[in-house]
Formats: structure tokens, C-alpha cells, sequence
């Protein structure tokens, strides 16, 4: 049976290459320049994927959350440096924030639990 994270993954890559087979320009853009955003550069990669975490919370997108969990734990990001992350989304974003904050500790939880399996 999939997994929550399997399912997440399996259905932003399908919904991936189905909006750039629409061949539009200005999305393969957006998409070619979010990738080369979040590149090494002069900062690391591991500080790149916090800002997003952080950013994605304040904007409460939970499937950008996600997204940001996952990179950010793929580049050596630890369970506190994450929680120290997301506590600045919510002091940054306020208390709306706080439902996004357990949804991203739950997600965490899974791909800590992915982690061990493998």
C-alpha cells in the first residue's frame, strides 16, 4: 500500500508532467527558475530549503510545506533545526500558522518513519 509520502511525490510528479506537456513558456519558466532558485549558489542548499519551509508556512501552502520538509530533511536538516525553522514561520506568520505546524511535525514524522525503512 502506498504511503502518504509515496502518494504526495507520485501525484506532484504526474500533475508535473502533465502542466509542462501544456508546453507554456512562461510555466516552464516559473518551473526552470524555482529549480535554479533553490540550487547551491552563496548559500547552501540546506539554508535555500528552510527559507522555503518557512515561507511556504506563512503562505499556509501545506503541499509547498511538504515539498520543503523533504528536500530540507534530503539535505542533512535535523528534527530541531526544523522545529526552530517552523517556530519563526510562526512567529513571523501568527497563530494562523500553528494547524500548518502540525501537519508539517506529522510529515516529518513520516519520512522520519521512511527513513528507518530504508
Amino acid at each position: 500500500m502506498p504511503t502518504k509520502v509515496k502518494e504526495f511525490n507520485d501525484y506532484r510528479s504526474k500533475m508535473n508532467e502533465k502542466i509542462l506537456a501544456s508546453d507554456n513558456k512562461v510555466i516552464k519558466r516559473i518551473f526552470n527558475l524555482d529549480t535554479n532558485a533553490f540550487a547551491a549558489g552563496h548559500l547552501p542548499v540546506k539554508t535555500k530549503e528552510l527559507l522555503g519551509l518557512v515561507a511556504s508556512a506563512v503562505l499556509r501552502c501545506d503541499d509547498c510545506v511538504q515539498y520543503h520538509l523533504e528536500a530540507a530533511m534530503k539535505n542533512g536538516v535535523t528534527k530541531a533545526e526544523m522545529m526552530e525553522t517552523m517556530s519563526i514561520a510562526n512567529l513571523i506568520g501568527g497563530t494562523i500558522v500553528i494547524p500548518h505546524l502540525r501537519k508539517a511535525v506529522e510529515y516529518w514524522e513520516l519520512l522520519e518513519e521512511e527513513e528507518e525503512e530504508v
